[in-house]
């Protein structure tokens, strides 16, 4: 089997016939190492890779015991984002800061791929310490969308969603504070997944902002998005913050047939998700994928998340606040705020000459402000409570008999690379997805057609812990849209 066949083939199958004995357990891995090489050749390439560990990976596949047990990734090649911990690779989370950096230990999520099977042959490119929604924050360079290398891939997991989108890995792992899987996903047209907070250990996560974090997941099809989730999600001892709940079968769906699959489910579509200013061929797009699921046998209905408007002034305070006391680990300088002297600038260019980016010293300070004595009450207090209503809002919406919201993901396609100079307008491309990481539900992109050749993409949310309904939806509408969620 040609290499170009094994990667377009669901990481499940070819999987299977690893096991089976029908494909050679490297044949997968040669396939995504050429594919690789080709996708980050030349000062053109994607730079979406940054650390590779050829022979690790080759010993792994050939040490498969293809006969002692299920093993659902086996010889699968995944990415995996910098700033997840691996023994065998650098994580440097984008930065220079952390350069050479190679963990003593690895994250959960990294000891349950290997447990699968899977083979771990890349570290991917990425904001730095996970903040930007562009992937050119990297002090390694900017990555490069796949469509179109003027543009960006999203970010901050821009890496792991250019290589599944380039048909380097079927499946990626990212981490998400604010949409950071769902809105690379989008520009890229891909599945990208963030699961409730609490289903999947964030043991060997470098933080960001904890009580937002979350490791997610790429991958080309539903099913691969779904497969790469089912192996890393459930409780960890050494994640306090992991939960103890049942890992349902996440594919279970996926032979679903029938013309009516979505029998009985309850769609609800937020207004405040569809605004005025919405693109009028982004709106179309999303229509079309509307009608598809009334046609599967969904109950579509409008809802209300009124206080959705307040998401991204609570994330951009919460987020920093969190990273303030995170990151003050990595340089030993002590974060404060001066209003004699330079005050800001003399602080923003301290920390800088430290090794930070000025993005992460942007947010850094923020955070430091937001947290200071006189500011508490008025900014962070605040902020956590408007937090909890902003859960509220979801928890009732689905409590009225609601199973899922379906609305766009991104307010654009990927924008060009260098053109959102503001970073309030940059932060305003989490608009539509920082809500589920403020309430702690899971979420997902697909893709569901595209803008002068530009992917654009559908978002679904779930009630806590019910990534499964989530999941099924997903699948179904992914075969009704078929080739038109790529063209």
């Amino acid at each position: 089997m040609s290499a170009e066949a094994l990667l377009s083939r669901p990481a499940a199958d070819v999987a299977a016939d690893i096991v089976a004995g029908r494909v050679p357990r490297d044949a997968a891995l040669d396939a995504s190492l050429a594919a690789m090489d080709a996708a980050n050749a030349g000062p053109d390439g994607l730079n979406a890779v940054l650390w590779t560990d050829t022979p690790g990976a080759r010993a792994d596949a050939a040490a498969l015991s293809l006969d002692t047990g299920d093993l659902p990734l086996a010889g699968i090649p995944v990415a995996v984002k910098d700033n997840i911990a691996t023994r065998t690779m650098p994580t440097t989370c984008g930065s220079k800061i952390l350069e050479g950096y190679v963990s003593p230990f690895e994250a959960t999520v990294i000891a349950k791929l290997r447990a699968a099977g899977a083979v771990l042959p890349m570290k991917t490119n990425m904001d730095e310490f996970a903040m930007g929604s562009s992937t050119e924050n990297s002090a390694w360079g900017i990555t490069r969308h796949p469509l179109d290398h003027t543009r960006v891939p999203g970010g901050s997991s821009g890496g792991s969603a250019a290589v599944v989108a380039a048909g380097v890995t079927r499946i990626a792992l990212g981490s998400e504070t604010g949409g950071s899987v769902r809105q690379p996903a989008a520009f890229c047209g891909i599945v990208g997944v963030k699961p409730t907070y609490g289903r999947v250990s964030r043991h060997g996560l470098v933080a960001f902002a904890s009580s937002l974090d979350q490791v997610g997941v790429f991958g080309q099809s539903v099913d691969d998005a779904a497969l790469g989730l089912q192996v890393i999600a459930g409780a960890d001892p050494l994640d306090s913050t992991s939960v103890s709940v049942p890992v349902p079968d996440y594919r279970a769906s996926r032979e679903s047939g029938g013309d009516k699959p979505l029998d009985g489910v309850v769609v609800g579509l937020p207004e405040e998700y569809w605004p005025d200013s919405l693109d009028a061929r982004m709106r179309e797009l999303l229509d079309r994928a509307v009608q598809r699921l009334i046609a599967l046998g969904a109950d579509v209905r409008k809802v209300s998340l009124p206080h959705t408007s307040l998401a991204i002034p609570v994330y951009y305070i919460v987020a920093p606040a969190e990273a303030s006391s995170n990151l003050a680990r990595f340089d030993g300088v002590r974060y404060g705020l001066r209003v004699e002297g330079d005050g800001l600038r003399g602080m923003y260019e301290a920390t800088r000459s430290q090794g930070f980016g000025p993005e992460v010293t942007r947010r850094i300070l923020l955070g430091t402000y937001v947290l200071s004595a006189g500011y508490y009450d008025a900014y962070y207090k605040r902020a956590m409570a408007v937090r909890r209503l902003i859960g509220d809002d979801f928890t009732k919406v689905f409590a009225s008999g609601v199973h899922v919201l379906f609305t766009p993901t991104t307010p654009t396609t990927a924008f060009v690379a260098g053109s959102k100079k503001d970073p309030y307008e940059m932060y305003m491309s989490d608009i539509f997805t920082a809500t589920a990481n403020l309430a702690g539900v899971p979420a997902m992109s697909q893709p569901i057609g595209r803008i002068d050749g530009l992917p654009v993409g559908g978002q679904l949310l779930a009630s806590h812990f019910d990534e499964a309904t989530m999941f099924r939806v997903a699948y179904a509408l992914e075969r009704a849209l078929g080739g038109e969620a790529h063209s």
